[in-house]
């Protein structure tokens, strides 16, 4: 059950710590419209990962009897992808460094909670890599043993709340948090931080 809830906290922060398009548009909102509309934003976005990461457990689930007879192949392949993603993410994130994307704009039509969940909920979702993260570490897991039915709604629930807390913090960080993490210097950091805690979880399955 720890074991879970620790894979879970380091997959929803890794797939939520880099700063994007995404937390970009939330910290827009918020700093346009209120604290509650971008808590919402939040929440939408938070909500996408955790649908993400629990699709991956119950697709991992139905697998667990083809992943046996493979358990140390499919355990070090999903080790290379979450590298190969920890190594896009950070070489992406050295690229922008020397010239950083302007800005998102906030759209009007998300000036709403509700329609600011849904819409970051949506935007969230066309990610297709969020998908690919929380399958390769959830067949990882699989390879190694897997978790009981308890130990995949903790995952899923850590995962989430994970996002969550790292979402509603840069909604709820103000425009200060917002300069400071959308600066040159802050999408650096937050990648590099996210790239990390992805090795973190890809050496765990090794060891």
């Amino acid at each position: 059950m720890g074991d879970a809830l620790l894979a879970g906290l380091l997959a929803g922060y890794g797939v939520a710590v880099p700063v994007g398009a995404i937390a970009i548009v939330v910290i827009g909102l918020t700093a346009r419209t209120s604290l509650r509309v971008g808590a919402a934003a939040a929440l939408g976005v938070a909500a996408a990962d955790g649908l993400y990461a629990a699709l991956a457990v119950l697709g991992g689930a139905a697998l667990a009897g083809l992943v046996r007879p493979v358990a140390t192949p499919l355990r070090w392949a999903a080790v290379v992808i979450l590298l190969f993603l920890a190594g896009q993410l950070a070489v992406g994130a050295l690229r922008r460094h020397r010239r950083p994307p302007g800005p998102a704009r906030a759209e009007r039509g998300l000036a709403t909670p509700g329609r600011a969940f849904a819409g970051l909920l949506a935007l969230t979702l066309l990610n297709p890599m969020t998908i690919v993260y929380f399958v390769a570490l959830v067949i990882g897991r699989q390879a190694s043993g897997g978790w009981t039915p308890a130990g995949q709604v903790v995952f899923v629930a850590a995962a989430f709340a994970a996002s969550a807390s790292w979402q509603l913090l840069v909604a709820g960080g103000g425009s200060l948090l917002g300069r400071l993490l959308t600066s040159d210097r802050g999408r650096l950091v937050t990648a590099l931080l996210a790239s990390a805690l992805i090795v973190l979880l890809a050496l765990r399955m090794v060891w």
